[in-house]
């Protein structure tokens, strides 16, 4: 009785693990969801959304979190604000990154720096989700449960000395991220979650800038 009472749990825990694990995607399925993707990326012009941002760092016991709002306004602009547990913003807007420190300015000039460049370009494609025909990345597609997720790893030396691993995580429901997590070649990562998202509202220039 014992013998059998041990298999059916046994049994019951295998099929949990399976259920729970990722599956890579087919080729017919990767196709599908990114035909969906780029479709609704050439819809979207504006993006304003709330997020919770959580830092992981291997010598704190506990994730950093912190709260704002992210603005996008198609092609290249691009608004962070922290509201939450201090006021931060960062702006990138024609080629440039301008910083808002609690009332303290900085600006630097993309044009005048590549990897920044990049770097904002790859930030800007993970929110939005266009960023799966750029050959500067191996990705990877998966299924679990209700979300999809592509895994994007930089091939390109400037930017993977900094990210390892881009994950970004679809609601099954939905055809924007909800999810970015990136990855350090540390295994430290960020992921940011975003929440009561909507799809082009009417953002102004003042939007972006400080």
């Amino acid at each position: 009785m014992h013998k059998i009472t041990f298999l059916i749990v046994f049994s019951l825990l295998n099929f949990a693990l399976v259920f729970g694990q990722e599956k890579a995607m087919s080729k017919e399925e990767m196709a599908v969801f990114k035909k969906e993707i780029i479709q609704q990326n050439q819809a979207i012009k504006t993006l304003s959304t709330d997020f919770v941002q959580y830092k992981n760092m291997s010598f704190l016991s506990k994730e950093i979190e912190s709260k704002g709002k992210m603005l996008l306004a198609a092609p290249n602009r691009l608004h962070w604000k922290y509201t939450s547990p201090f006021e931060y913003s960062v702006i990138f807007s024609n080629q440039k990154i301008s910083i808002n420190d609690q009332g303290k300015k900085n600006n630097i000039d993309l044009g005048n720096n590549k990897k920044f460049a990049k770097i904002n370009a790859m930030i800007i494609g993970s929110i939005s989700g266009n960023i799966f025909d750029n050959n500067e990345f191996k990705i990877s597609y998966f299924n679990d449960k209700s979300k999809r997720i592509a895994k994007l790893k930089p091939l390109q030396k400037d930017i993977s000395q900094y990210i390892a691993e881009i994950v970004l995580t679809f609601e099954k429901d939905q055809k924007t991220v909800s999810e970015v997590k990136l990855i350090e070649p540390s295994k430290d990562y960020t992921r940011i979650v975003f929440q009561n998202k909507k799809i082009n509202p009417n953002l102004k220039d003042a939007d972006f800038t400080h």
